[in-house]
Protein backbone atom coordinates (compact mmCIF):
# COMPACT_ATOMS: atom_id res chain seq x y z
CA UNK A 1 0.00 0.00 0.00
CA UNK A 2 2.43 2.20 1.15
CA UNK A 3 4.52 1.80 -2.47
CA UNK A 4 0.86 2.08 -4.45
CA UNK A 5 0.48 4.96 -2.34
CA UNK A 6 4.31 6.41 -3.16
CA UNK A 7 3.88 5.79 -6.85
CA UNK A 8 0.42 7.92 -7.11
CA UNK A 9 2.42 10.46 -5.12
CA UNK A 10 5.26 10.72 -7.47
CA UNK A 11 3.11 10.20 -10.63
CA UNK A 12 1.09 13.43 -9.66
CA UNK A 13 4.34 15.12 -9.29
CA UNK A 14 6.12 14.07 -12.44
CA UNK A 15 2.52 15.03 -14.01
CA UNK A 16 2.67 18.79 -12.71
CA UNK A 17 6.50 19.15 -13.47
CA UNK A 18 5.49 18.04 -16.84
CA UNK A 19 2.86 20.46 -17.51
CA UNK A 20 4.65 23.26 -16.34
CA UNK A 21 7.67 22.27 -18.80
CA UNK A 22 5.40 21.76 -21.61
CA UNK A 23 3.91 25.50 -20.74
CA UNK A 24 7.37 27.22 -21.50
CA UNK A 25 8.02 28.47 -24.47
CA UNK A 26 10.56 30.58 -24.67
CA UNK A 27 10.34 34.26 -26.01
CA UNK A 28 11.62 34.22 -29.99
CA UNK A 29 14.83 37.01 -30.22
CA UNK A 30 12.98 38.51 -33.03
CA UNK A 31 10.17 39.79 -31.05
CA UNK A 32 9.21 43.32 -30.96
CA UNK A 33 7.02 46.04 -28.71
CA UNK A 34 3.65 44.76 -29.04
CA UNK A 35 1.97 48.06 -29.70
CA UNK A 36 3.67 47.92 -33.87
CA UNK A 37 1.80 45.54 -35.75
CA UNK A 38 4.41 45.88 -39.14
CA UNK A 39 6.37 42.65 -40.29
CA UNK A 40 9.00 42.11 -37.77
CA UNK A 41 12.28 42.80 -39.46
CA UNK A 42 16.25 41.20 -38.48
CA UNK A 43 18.27 43.97 -38.26
CA UNK A 44 20.49 41.86 -36.06
CA UNK A 45 22.63 38.72 -36.25
CA UNK A 46 21.83 35.31 -34.49
CA UNK A 47 23.39 35.07 -31.35
CA UNK A 48 25.70 32.36 -32.70
CA UNK A 49 26.81 34.17 -35.44
CA UNK A 50 30.83 34.87 -35.59
CA UNK A 51 31.18 38.50 -35.74
CA UNK A 52 29.85 38.14 -32.05
CA UNK A 53 33.53 37.17 -30.82
CA UNK A 54 34.82 40.27 -32.14
CA UNK A 55 32.78 42.16 -29.27
CA UNK A 56 33.22 39.95 -26.14
CA UNK A 57 29.48 38.93 -25.66
CA UNK A 58 28.26 37.25 -22.82
CA UNK A 59 26.27 33.70 -23.06
CA UNK A 60 22.40 34.22 -22.49
CA UNK A 61 22.01 34.77 -18.37
CA UNK A 62 25.49 35.09 -17.46
CA UNK A 63 25.18 38.06 -15.37
CA UNK A 64 26.91 40.97 -17.14
CA UNK A 65 25.07 44.32 -17.73
CA UNK A 66 25.78 47.18 -19.53
CA UNK A 67 26.69 50.99 -18.76
CA UNK A 68 23.06 52.84 -18.80
CA UNK A 69 22.83 54.52 -22.12
CA UNK A 70 23.04 58.35 -21.76
CA UNK A 71 25.72 57.30 -18.76
CA UNK A 72 29.12 58.98 -18.31
CA UNK A 73 30.12 55.24 -18.21
CA UNK A 74 28.50 54.36 -21.29
CA UNK A 75 29.91 56.56 -23.67
CA UNK A 76 33.64 56.85 -21.92
CA UNK A 77 35.20 54.31 -23.94
CA UNK A 78 34.10 55.44 -27.24
CA UNK A 79 36.31 58.01 -29.43
CA UNK A 80 35.25 61.59 -29.40
CA UNK A 81 35.84 62.02 -33.29
CA UNK A 82 37.77 60.31 -36.05
CA UNK A 83 38.58 57.20 -34.55
CA UNK A 84 42.73 56.64 -34.29
CA UNK A 85 43.48 53.77 -36.55
CA UNK A 86 46.52 52.50 -34.03
CA UNK A 87 44.02 52.54 -30.99
CA UNK A 88 41.87 49.71 -32.25
CA UNK A 89 40.63 46.27 -30.32
CA UNK A 90 43.44 43.79 -31.73
CA UNK A 91 40.73 41.26 -32.37
CA UNK A 92 39.21 43.40 -35.37
CA UNK A 93 42.76 44.05 -36.46
CA UNK A 94 43.28 40.53 -36.49
CA UNK A 95 40.21 39.63 -38.74
CA UNK A 96 40.55 41.95 -40.79
CA UNK A 97 44.75 40.56 -41.64
CA UNK A 98 42.83 37.28 -41.38
CA UNK A 99 40.69 38.37 -44.21
CA UNK A 100 43.38 40.10 -46.77
CA UNK A 101 45.52 37.18 -46.39
CA UNK A 102 42.27 34.52 -47.52
CA UNK A 103 42.02 36.80 -50.45
CA UNK A 104 38.62 37.99 -49.65
CA UNK A 105 39.18 42.19 -49.12
CA UNK A 106 40.54 43.46 -53.08
CA UNK A 107 43.36 45.19 -52.82
CA UNK A 108 41.69 48.38 -54.31
CA UNK A 109 43.66 51.75 -53.50
CA UNK A 110 41.91 54.17 -51.46
CA UNK A 111 40.48 57.41 -53.62
CA UNK A 112 40.33 60.77 -52.59
CA UNK A 113 38.30 63.78 -53.00
CA UNK A 114 38.70 65.57 -56.21
CA UNK A 115 35.55 68.63 -56.37
CA UNK A 116 33.94 67.25 -53.76
CA UNK A 117 33.92 63.29 -56.01
CA UNK A 118 35.87 60.16 -54.97
CA UNK A 119 38.62 59.80 -57.54
CA UNK A 120 41.11 56.57 -57.98
CA UNK A 121 44.43 56.74 -58.65
CA UNK A 122 46.08 56.32 -62.01
CA UNK A 123 43.19 55.91 -63.96
CA UNK A 124 41.01 53.35 -62.23
CA UNK A 125 37.45 53.11 -63.48
CA UNK A 126 34.83 53.69 -60.35
CA UNK A 127 32.39 51.38 -62.63
CA UNK A 128 34.75 48.67 -63.66
CA UNK A 129 34.16 45.39 -62.03
CA UNK A 130 36.79 45.29 -60.00
CA UNK A 131 36.43 48.88 -58.47
CA UNK A 132 32.19 48.97 -58.49
CA UNK A 133 31.58 52.13 -56.57
CA UNK A 134 27.94 52.53 -55.55
CA UNK A 135 29.11 56.28 -55.62
CA UNK A 136 29.51 56.24 -59.48
CA UNK A 137 26.13 54.19 -59.46
CA UNK A 138 27.78 50.75 -60.24
CA UNK A 139 25.23 47.94 -58.76
CA UNK A 140 26.61 44.78 -60.21
CA UNK A 141 27.69 44.08 -56.57
CA UNK A 142 25.78 41.33 -55.09
CA UNK A 143 26.32 42.05 -51.51
CA UNK A 144 24.61 46.04 -52.00
CA UNK A 145 21.22 46.41 -51.60
CA UNK A 146 19.80 48.73 -54.35
CA UNK A 147 15.83 48.10 -54.78
CA UNK A 148 13.22 46.98 -53.12
CA UNK A 149 10.58 44.67 -53.93
CA UNK A 150 7.87 46.00 -56.83
CA UNK A 151 5.31 47.56 -54.87
CA UNK A 152 6.96 48.17 -51.55
CA UNK A 153 8.11 51.59 -50.29
CA UNK A 154 11.20 50.85 -47.84
CA UNK A 155 11.41 53.39 -44.75
CA UNK A 156 14.59 54.50 -43.58
CA UNK A 157 16.39 57.27 -42.41
CA UNK A 158 20.12 58.56 -42.34
CA UNK A 159 22.31 61.10 -39.96
CA UNK A 160 20.74 60.53 -36.78
CA UNK A 161 20.15 60.17 -33.88
CA UNK A 162 19.22 64.58 -33.61
CA UNK A 163 16.91 66.38 -32.03
CA UNK A 164 14.78 66.43 -34.66
CA UNK A 165 13.78 62.60 -35.10
CA UNK A 166 11.73 63.56 -31.87
CA UNK A 167 8.76 64.44 -34.41
CA UNK A 168 9.36 61.36 -36.66
CA UNK A 169 9.49 59.21 -34.34
CA UNK A 170 6.29 60.29 -33.01
CA UNK A 171 4.63 60.04 -36.59
CA UNK A 172 5.90 56.61 -37.22
CA UNK A 173 4.37 55.35 -33.79
CA UNK A 174 1.02 57.10 -34.83
CA UNK A 175 0.90 54.98 -38.42
CA UNK A 176 2.40 52.00 -37.15
CA UNK A 177 5.58 52.27 -39.41
CA UNK A 178 8.61 50.27 -38.55
CA UNK A 179 11.84 52.24 -40.38
CA UNK A 180 15.37 51.65 -40.19
CA UNK A 181 17.62 54.23 -38.77
CA UNK A 182 21.04 54.28 -40.29
CA UNK A 183 22.70 56.07 -37.07
CA UNK A 184 26.04 57.86 -36.84
CA UNK A 185 27.98 57.00 -33.65
CA UNK A 186 28.85 60.65 -32.73
CA UNK A 187 25.03 60.95 -32.71
CA UNK A 188 24.51 58.23 -31.01
CA UNK A 189 27.07 59.59 -27.99
CA UNK A 190 25.46 63.15 -28.30
CA UNK A 191 21.22 61.90 -28.28
CA UNK A 192 20.97 58.85 -26.10
CA UNK A 193 17.46 59.83 -25.57
CA UNK A 194 16.10 60.05 -29.19
CA UNK A 195 18.51 56.67 -29.77
CA UNK A 196 16.69 54.92 -26.52
CA UNK A 197 12.80 56.36 -27.96
CA UNK A 198 13.81 54.31 -31.53
CA UNK A 199 15.03 51.50 -30.17
CA UNK A 200 12.74 51.09 -26.78
CA UNK A 201 9.83 52.56 -27.82
CA UNK A 202 9.53 52.03 -31.25
CA UNK A 203 11.28 48.71 -31.86
CA UNK A 204 12.50 50.12 -34.64
CA UNK A 205 15.52 48.44 -36.90
CA UNK A 206 19.08 50.10 -36.00
CA UNK A 207 21.59 50.08 -38.63
CA UNK A 208 25.02 51.63 -39.16
CA UNK A 209 26.07 54.92 -40.57
CA UNK A 210 29.71 54.96 -39.52
CA UNK A 211 31.32 56.90 -36.75
CA UNK A 212 31.86 60.20 -38.16
CA UNK A 213 30.06 60.05 -41.54
CA UNK A 214 33.37 60.02 -43.76
CA UNK A 215 33.61 59.04 -47.48
CA UNK A 216 34.81 55.87 -46.63
CA UNK A 217 36.75 54.83 -50.17
CA UNK A 218 39.53 57.83 -49.26
CA UNK A 219 39.84 55.47 -45.99
CA UNK A 220 42.87 52.76 -45.18
CA UNK A 221 41.44 49.73 -44.53
CA UNK A 222 42.46 50.28 -40.62
CA UNK A 223 40.00 53.30 -40.89
CA UNK A 224 37.04 52.02 -42.39
CA UNK A 225 37.44 49.31 -39.54
CA UNK A 226 37.35 51.69 -37.00
CA UNK A 227 34.65 53.63 -38.60
CA UNK A 228 32.34 50.99 -38.60
CA UNK A 229 33.57 48.91 -35.67
CA UNK A 230 32.94 51.24 -33.03
CA UNK A 231 29.61 52.26 -34.52
CA UNK A 232 28.80 48.57 -34.20
CA UNK A 233 30.09 48.07 -30.74
CA UNK A 234 28.03 50.96 -29.22
CA UNK A 235 24.72 49.88 -31.33
CA UNK A 236 25.76 46.18 -29.42
CA UNK A 237 26.44 47.75 -26.06
CA UNK A 238 23.50 49.64 -26.38
CA UNK A 239 21.01 47.67 -27.41
CA UNK A 240 21.35 44.35 -25.06
CA UNK A 241 24.09 42.56 -27.44
CA UNK A 242 22.52 42.84 -30.97
CA UNK A 243 25.11 43.25 -33.77
CA UNK A 244 23.51 45.19 -36.62
CA UNK A 245 23.71 43.40 -39.80
CA UNK A 246 23.59 45.99 -42.01
CA UNK A 247 25.30 49.19 -42.59
CA UNK A 248 24.89 52.26 -45.19
CA UNK A 249 28.06 54.38 -46.70
CA UNK A 250 27.77 58.12 -46.19
CA UNK A 251 27.03 59.91 -49.44
CA UNK A 252 26.70 56.17 -51.35
CA UNK A 253 30.20 56.28 -51.41
CA UNK A 254 31.58 52.50 -50.89
CA UNK A 255 33.34 50.24 -53.32
CA UNK A 256 34.06 46.26 -53.26
CA UNK A 257 37.31 46.72 -50.72
CA UNK A 258 34.63 48.75 -48.55
CA UNK A 259 32.08 46.65 -48.90
CA UNK A 260 34.00 43.02 -48.30
CA UNK A 261 35.46 44.78 -45.40
CA UNK A 262 31.91 45.11 -43.50
CA UNK A 263 30.60 42.06 -44.94
CA UNK A 264 33.94 39.75 -43.71
CA UNK A 265 34.82 41.07 -40.69
CA UNK A 266 31.57 42.16 -39.60
CA UNK A 267 28.96 40.51 -41.72
CA UNK A 268 27.51 43.59 -42.62
CA UNK A 269 25.67 43.68 -45.92
CA UNK A 270 25.98 47.53 -47.84
CA UNK A 271 22.14 49.22 -48.58
CA UNK A 272 22.29 52.43 -50.90
CA UNK A 273 19.02 53.49 -52.63
CA UNK A 274 17.76 54.10 -55.93
CA UNK A 275 15.85 57.76 -54.96
CA UNK A 276 17.43 60.45 -53.91
CA UNK A 277 15.52 64.20 -52.99
CA UNK A 278 18.53 65.29 -51.25
CA UNK A 279 16.43 66.72 -48.69
CA UNK A 280 19.28 67.11 -46.57
CA UNK A 281 20.47 70.44 -48.52
CA UNK A 282 16.66 72.10 -47.57
CA UNK A 283 18.23 74.34 -44.76
CA UNK A 284 20.98 75.71 -46.92
CA UNK A 285 18.58 76.34 -50.26
CA UNK A 286 20.23 73.45 -52.36
CA UNK A 287 16.65 72.47 -53.10
CA UNK A 288 13.04 73.22 -51.50
CA UNK A 289 10.38 71.57 -50.12
CA UNK A 290 8.05 71.89 -52.82
CA UNK A 291 11.01 70.40 -54.99
CA UNK A 292 11.10 67.63 -52.97
CA UNK A 293 7.09 67.07 -52.93
CA UNK A 294 6.95 67.38 -56.51
CA UNK A 295 9.82 64.44 -56.97
CA UNK A 296 8.08 62.17 -54.31
CA UNK A 297 4.61 62.85 -56.44
CA UNK A 298 6.67 61.46 -59.15
CA UNK A 299 7.86 58.15 -58.14
CA UNK A 300 4.31 57.31 -55.51
CA UNK A 301 2.41 57.76 -58.58
CA UNK A 302 4.54 56.11 -61.10
CA UNK A 303 5.60 52.68 -61.91
CA UNK A 304 6.27 49.98 -59.07
CA UNK A 305 8.85 48.23 -60.16
CA UNK A 306 11.41 48.41 -59.18
CA UNK A 307 9.97 49.30 -55.69
CA UNK A 308 11.52 52.22 -53.88
CA UNK A 309 14.47 53.04 -51.17
CA UNK A 310 14.52 56.26 -51.43
CA UNK A 311 17.23 58.20 -49.39
CA UNK A 312 15.68 60.10 -46.60
CA UNK A 313 16.89 62.00 -43.76
CA UNK A 314 15.86 62.74 -39.88
CA UNK A 315 18.86 65.21 -39.71
CA UNK A 316 16.76 68.34 -39.77
CA UNK A 317 12.83 69.47 -39.18
CA UNK A 318 12.37 70.09 -42.68
CA UNK A 319 13.38 66.74 -43.96
CA UNK A 320 11.27 65.02 -41.27
CA UNK A 321 8.60 67.23 -42.12
CA UNK A 322 9.34 66.32 -46.46
CA UNK A 323 8.65 62.84 -45.14
CA UNK A 324 5.51 63.80 -43.45
CA UNK A 325 4.18 65.56 -46.40
CA UNK A 326 4.65 62.78 -48.92
CA UNK A 327 4.13 59.86 -46.51
CA UNK A 328 -0.16 60.22 -48.14
CA UNK A 329 0.71 59.35 -51.39
CA UNK A 330 2.43 56.19 -50.56
CA UNK A 331 -1.26 55.11 -49.29
CA UNK A 332 -2.84 56.73 -51.76
CA UNK A 333 -1.46 54.94 -54.62
CA UNK A 334 -1.14 51.23 -52.78
CA UNK A 335 2.34 51.05 -52.08
CA UNK A 336 3.27 48.78 -49.12
CA UNK A 337 5.59 49.64 -46.86
CA UNK A 338 8.12 47.63 -44.69
CA UNK A 339 11.53 49.34 -43.50
CA UNK A 340 14.23 49.09 -45.38
CA UNK A 341 16.17 46.21 -42.92
CA UNK A 342 13.05 43.86 -43.20
CA UNK A 343 13.20 44.13 -47.72
CA UNK A 344 17.15 43.17 -47.32
CA UNK A 345 16.45 40.43 -44.48
CA UNK A 346 13.33 38.73 -46.44
CA UNK A 347 15.45 38.58 -49.47
CA UNK A 348 17.83 35.54 -49.99
CA UNK A 349 19.49 37.41 -52.51
CA UNK A 350 20.44 40.11 -50.79
CA UNK A 351 21.72 38.60 -47.54
CA UNK A 352 24.49 35.89 -48.46
CA UNK A 353 24.42 34.54 -44.34
CA UNK A 354 21.33 32.63 -44.66
CA UNK A 355 19.22 30.44 -46.85
CA UNK A 356 15.80 32.63 -45.72
CA UNK A 357 14.66 35.16 -43.65
CA UNK A 358 14.17 32.73 -41.06
CA UNK A 359 16.60 30.20 -41.61
CA UNK A 360 19.63 30.29 -39.07
CA UNK A 361 23.02 32.24 -39.60
CA UNK A 362 25.72 30.22 -41.00
CA UNK A 363 29.64 31.05 -40.74
CA UNK A 364 30.89 33.40 -42.39
CA UNK A 365 34.59 32.39 -44.46
CA UNK A 366 37.02 34.86 -43.69
CA UNK A 367 35.22 36.75 -40.58
CA UNK A 368 37.30 35.56 -37.69
CA UNK A 369 41.24 34.32 -37.49
CA UNK A 370 42.57 31.02 -36.34
CA UNK A 371 45.15 31.30 -34.34
CA UNK A 372 47.74 30.16 -36.84
CA UNK A 373 46.60 33.08 -39.25
CA UNK A 374 45.91 35.79 -36.79
CA UNK A 375 49.89 34.88 -35.87
CA UNK A 376 51.55 34.30 -39.04
CA UNK A 377 49.46 37.34 -41.27
CA UNK A 378 51.71 39.78 -39.50
CA UNK A 379 54.07 40.36 -42.80
CA UNK A 380 50.81 40.01 -45.47
CA UNK A 381 47.96 42.04 -42.89
CA UNK A 382 45.98 45.06 -43.89
CA UNK A 383 48.65 46.97 -41.86
CA UNK A 384 50.33 46.94 -38.12
CA UNK A 385 48.66 48.21 -35.30
CA UNK A 386 50.83 48.74 -32.10
CA UNK A 387 48.18 47.95 -29.63
CA UNK A 388 48.34 44.28 -28.23
CA UNK A 389 45.26 43.97 -26.94
CA UNK A 390 42.00 46.05 -26.58
CA UNK A 391 43.18 47.25 -22.95
CA UNK A 392 46.34 48.42 -24.24
CA UNK A 393 44.85 50.61 -26.66
CA UNK A 394 43.15 52.58 -24.12
CA UNK A 395 39.96 50.74 -24.91
CA UNK A 396 37.57 49.14 -23.05
CA UNK A 397 35.32 48.08 -25.26
CA UNK A 398 36.32 44.56 -25.55
CA UNK A 399 37.16 44.45 -21.91
CA UNK A 400 34.04 44.73 -19.97
CA UNK A 401 32.20 41.98 -21.35
CA UNK A 402 28.29 42.83 -22.56
CA UNK A 403 25.28 40.78 -21.10
CA UNK A 404 22.48 39.16 -22.54
CA UNK A 405 20.34 41.27 -21.15
CA UNK A 406 20.97 45.11 -20.23
CA UNK A 407 19.12 45.84 -16.77
CA UNK A 408 16.04 47.95 -16.90
CA UNK A 409 15.91 47.57 -21.01
CA UNK A 410 12.71 47.51 -22.64
CA UNK A 411 10.96 48.22 -25.71
CA UNK A 412 12.64 45.92 -28.41
CA UNK A 413 10.27 43.36 -26.68
CA UNK A 414 12.31 40.83 -24.96
CA UNK A 415 15.63 40.10 -24.27
CA UNK A 416 18.10 37.61 -26.43
CA UNK A 417 17.04 34.41 -25.18
CA UNK A 418 18.02 30.63 -26.53
CA UNK A 419 15.90 27.86 -25.72
CA UNK A 420 18.32 26.57 -23.36
CA UNK A 421 18.18 29.62 -21.34
CA UNK A 422 13.68 29.73 -20.77
CA UNK A 423 12.43 29.66 -17.26
CA UNK A 424 9.39 28.80 -16.73
CA UNK A 425 6.64 30.55 -15.07
CA UNK A 426 7.78 29.40 -11.43
CA UNK A 427 11.28 31.33 -12.26
CA UNK A 428 12.95 27.77 -12.75
CA UNK A 429 14.76 26.88 -15.87
CA UNK A 430 12.96 24.84 -18.17
CA UNK A 431 15.88 22.06 -18.03
CA UNK A 432 16.05 21.72 -14.32
CA UNK A 433 11.99 20.95 -14.26
CA UNK A 434 12.10 18.76 -17.29
CA UNK A 435 15.22 16.50 -15.92
CA UNK A 436 13.40 16.64 -12.09
CA UNK A 437 9.93 15.32 -14.17
CA UNK A 438 11.96 12.41 -15.67
CA UNK A 439 14.48 11.66 -12.22
CA UNK A 440 11.00 11.15 -10.72
CA UNK A 441 9.34 8.96 -13.55
CA UNK A 442 12.15 6.86 -13.01
CA UNK A 443 11.86 7.14 -9.07
CA UNK A 444 8.11 5.93 -9.44
CA UNK A 445 8.90 2.88 -11.96
CA UNK A 446 11.75 1.48 -10.09
CA UNK A 447 8.88 1.36 -6.96
CA UNK A 448 6.24 -0.39 -8.72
Amino acid sequence: MFASASLSLLLSAAWGFSLVSAAVVPHDIHDHAPTRTSLPSRWYHEDDHPAHKLFKRGQPGDGVTYASVGSPEWSAPYPQSTPNPSALPQVWVDALNAAVAAGTIPNIPPSTLNNGNPVYPNGLDALSDQVCSSYSKCNKDPNVVWNAPDGVFGIGFDDGPQPASDALYTFLQQNNERATHFFIGVNIIGNPNQFNTAFQTLGDDIAVHTWTHPYMTTLSNLDVLGQLGWTVQLIHNSTGGRLPRYWRPPYGDSDKRVAAIAKEVFGMTTIVWNQDTEDWSIPSGGTTNQAVQAQMTKWFTGPKSPGLIILEHELYNQTVQAFINAYPLVKANGWKTASVATIASSDGATYQNAKDSTSSVTSVVGILPSAASANSSTSSTAASNPSSSPASSGSSATSTPPPSTPSGEAGAGTALQQTNGATSPLGVPSSMLIAGSLALLSTAVALW
